[in-house]
């Protein structure tokens, strides 16, 4: 990794070779492994899995059941348990399946994800403008952003995993594409460079970040802390913001992956309808696919004064 760029180095440094690195090489070449497999051979062992998720992992379960009753107070508690077991399901489909990425040809990557509304792209292209393409934390997020970065120029940005070996794997995949994989404390700085640079990228406006800058708006059925960030980026960088949704298809053995009409940035104007805007374009994407969305991660940590704390 370069420190002054602030980007990751994707190039294979021979230090990975360690035999301390051996039981994260196994578990690679495991996922290797499958990735190489038919979705129709493969699908069917990740619902496996997924049941020995179920059993076994308590806590994440625990906090993507507090997610759901509070998104969704009008869901029963059958409806509640029913929505994680497809979300487990889809988890292990997206895990067992994500090295195909790395290896699968471009012709491979357009038949597993099927574009549509891609229009909208066009005319903002034409136009000249870059895109913010928002989309919250979805499991299949590496589908989506591959198979945009295969028709248009992008970069992104990702949180470094502290085992070094899962860190050069994952941004080996990220990148397959040719795009840059920039380290989260690059900043909004780099991702502004790149926008003047005509590349695209990926924003996830659903994590929870605090308190601090952060503004309180409606989410589905709850309140939920937003980083109004976007229009201001948008704005400075003459970009497009664009919502995308993607969800995978068990009977097909596909992703469907739509880019909706861009948003006005009037009513983007203000910290306050910023946040209102992003909550409702995020309702938008997981409501088209509510059993794809990570109910894993506690994004309703930041509460407002006088409620107390969820998890």
């Amino acid at each position: 990794m370069s420190r002054k760029a602030k980007h990751f180095d994707t190039r294979f440094p021979p230090s990975l070779l360690h035999p301390k690195h051996w039981p994260t090489w196994l578990v690679i070449g495991i996922l290797l492994l499958f990735g190489l497999m038919p979705a129709w051979f493969r699908d069917p062992i990740a619902r496996g899995l997924a049941k020995l998720v179920m059993r076994v992992a308590k806590k994440p379960l625990a906090v993507a059941k507090i997610n759901i009753t509070q998104c969704f107070p009008h869901m029963s508690e059958d409806e509640v348990n029913a929505l994680i077991r497809q979300n487990v399901d889809n988890f292990a489909i997206a895990i067992l399946s994500q090295a195909e990425l790395m290896f699968g040809s471009d012709k491979h990557l357009c038949r597993r994800v099927k574009l549509h509304g891609f229009e909208h792209v066009k005319k903002v292209r034409e136009a000249g403008q870059p895109i913010i393409f928002i989309m919250p934390h979805v499991w299949p997020i590496e589908y989506a952003g591959l198979r945009l970065n295969h028709e248009i120029p992008m970069v992104s940005m990702a949180k470094a995993h502290r085992n070094p070996l899962f860190n050069w794997f994952s941004n080996k995949i990220r990148s397959s594409q040719k795009g840059r994989i920039y380290m989260r404390e690059a900043g909004i700085r780099a991702l502004l460079s790149e926008l003047k640079q005509d590349n695209s990228f990926f924003y996830l406006p659903d994590e929870d970040l605090g308190p601090e800058q952060s503004v309180f708006a409606p989410f589905l059925g709850t309140t939920k802390a937003t980083l109004p960030v976007v229009g201001r980026l948008a704005s400075a960088g003459n970009a497009q913001v664009m919502p995308v949704k993607i969800g995978y298809d068990q009977q097909a053995h596909q992703f469907n992956l739509t880019v909706m009409p861009a948003i006005d940035p009037e009513t983007m104007k203000g910290k306050d309808n910023e946040a209102l805007a992003l909550n409702q374009v995020v309702e938008q994407v997981i409501l088209a696919y509510p059993e794809q969305y990570m109910w894993f991660l506690k994004l309703l940590k930041t509460r407002p004064v006088g409620e107390p704390p969820l998890y």
